[in-house]
């Protein structure tokens, strides 16, 4: 889709760069992908750790695009316009903010960030604006959505020139409201750069990607740029989890600073808060919602304790965005939530199944705690950990699967090019510091197939770690997977035998 074109001197005022060439061609769309590049395209050279956006110079514009964004000289034999910049993907983001007409500022968009909990609270806001009669679009760990139209998602948070073609391509369907996930990787590589957030949430901070960012302190400074302005402006509003003591930390800070701040919590005094919590399996999630705007009874058909703070996040964003409590509640009591988050793979059995994302430690903490909750019978949790991913996590994750579980079996997960047995061995090592009994079934199918065949009347089995994915990565190749879908084929087997 081409938008109101500009020229490439006016793109290069914009960034600052410094301009070799015809400064007059027209510029309607911009990438860092060279498959994307056309006539009128603007290639925004990135060198990354794998691959030189360079190499593909030569290639974009024989397919005629418009220039070049680089941080290096322009090369002698370089025919056409470039651009060079500080930073290639700083000027990636403004430049799309440009180019598609700075759609995140006609747009109440809202934008979400923390460890756990984003793409749940993605899809509840997006369920409130419809229940208000807003018309939304959102770009989820799952999919990309503009109103009824949808399409699987590549990333969590896409490239800024993605972002924002997405948004103009929303506002152009006759979107007003839009809500997206803000991963930390994302806002560290400048992809949320020059986007105009309405609101912003902040769910919570537990150890995850640490072999991207370090430090918990490093990982905490990059959540806290979708509120300070670093990005480009404050969000008007910002939403908090204060439970959380990075939360309460960020708040502090925020409001140092003179920001507006809406805190949200289970256990004290906050903004939004949540009373009478009551969870089943079959039932749902029921609590007494106290609000600014007033109090109401919320029966949500989503399982948990961890989704009332989605619930109260996303409620707090609605109010922030004027819908009424009245509409808030119905979306609540409508809205079964995303994907494999806490998903019942619905059966006649006399045992239960679910399926969940956990892939950290917190994540499977607060997963096993509410299937507790549910069972008085004995959870058999089936998890592994991914592999090329961060490793500090994997003896905790075995660790809390051994404390909370009755029977784990480690299995698993994306090995992707690490040695599956070597990743286990990890896991084991935090696992046996416990006294729970546990199997190692490194093929994830079987691995599924045990805990069913051993599943008893009132059990809970939980599967952890991919939840809506469909595929499992080993070495270089993807490999169609769905949980959901091998737990009822287990089903199946054992109804047989």
């Amino acid at each position: 889709m081409d938008f109101n074109a500009v020229d490439i001197e006016t793109l290069a005022r914009g960034l600052g760069a410094e301009l070799s060439g015809d400064g007059k061609i027209a510029a309607s769309n911009v990438t860092h992908d060279s498959r994307q590049a056309r006539e009128g395209t603007v290639f925004t050279a990135i060198r990354g750790l794998t691959m030189d956006g360079h190499r593909f110079v030569g290639d974009v514009m024989r397919r005629g695009a418009a220039g070049v964004i680089s941080e290096l000289e322009r090369p002698v034999d370089f025919e056409g316009a470039w651009l060079k910049v500080a930073d290639a993907r700083e000027s990636l983001a403004k430049a799309a903010s440009i180019i598609f007409g700075d759609p995140s500022h006609e747009l109440n968009l809202v934008g979400i960030t923390g460890t756990n909990g984003k793409t749940t609270t993605t899809y509840l806001c997006f369920a409130l604006a419809e229940a208000a009669g807003d018309k939304p679009a959102m770009l989820t760990t799952v999919e990309y959505r503009i109103r009824d139209k949808s399409e699987p998602a590549i990333r969590t948070t896409p490239e800024a020139s993605d972002t924002n073609r997405f948004l103009r391509e929303a506002l152009d369907a006759g979107c007003n409201m839009a809500v997206m996930e803000t991963s930390s990787q994302a806002i560290d590589l400048h992809r949320c750069d020059w986007l105009r957030f309405k609101v912003a949430i902040f769910t919570n901070l537990t150890r995850d990607h640490l072999d991207y960012h370090h430090t918990m302190e490093n990982y905490f400074d990059a959540k806290k740029r979708l509120f300070d302005g670093r990005l480009g402006e404050r969000p008007a509003s910002s939403v908090v989890n204060i439970d959380d003591e990075w939360g309460r930390r960020l708040t502090e800070s925020l409001r140092s600073e003179g920001a507006r701040v809406v805190t949200f919590s289970q256990r004290g005094d906050a903004d939004l808060t949540a009373h009478d919590i009551d969870v089943s399996i079959l039932r749902g999630t029921s609590f007494r919602l106290v609000t600014p705007a007033g109090e109401r009874r919320v029966n949500s058909p989503l399982v948990g304790r961890p989704h009332v703070y989605n619930m109260l996040s996303a409620t707090a964003a609605a109010l922030e965005l004027g819908y009424g409590l009245d509409d808030i509640v119905r979306g609540l009591d409508s809205c079964v939530g995303a994907p494999g988050r806490f998903e019942r793979v619905a059966h006649d059995g006399d045992f239960a199944i679910v399926v969940d994302y956990a892939h950290s430690d917190d994540a499977l903490l607060n997963t096993l705690k509410t299937a507790r909750d549910l069972t008085s019978a004995r959870i058999i949790t089936v998890f592994g950990c991914g592999g090329d991913r961060d490793k500090t996590k994997r003896a905790p994750m075995g660790e809390i699967a051994g404390a909370e579980s009755d029977l784990a079996i480690i299995t698993s997960d994306n090995p992707r090019t690490e040695d599956p047995l070597r990743i286990i061995e990890e896991i084991e090592a935090g696992i046996k510091t416990t006294s729970t009994p546990y199997l190692v079934v490194p093929d994830r199918r079987e691995a599924i197939n045990a805990a069913i065949s051993k599943a008893k009347p009132n059990d809970l089995v939980l599967i952890c770690g991919k939840g809506h994915e469909t595929y499992q990565i080993i070495g270089d190749e993807k490999y169609y997977f769905d949980d959901r879908e091998v737990a009822l084929e287990a089903l199946s087997r054992l109804a047989e035998e």
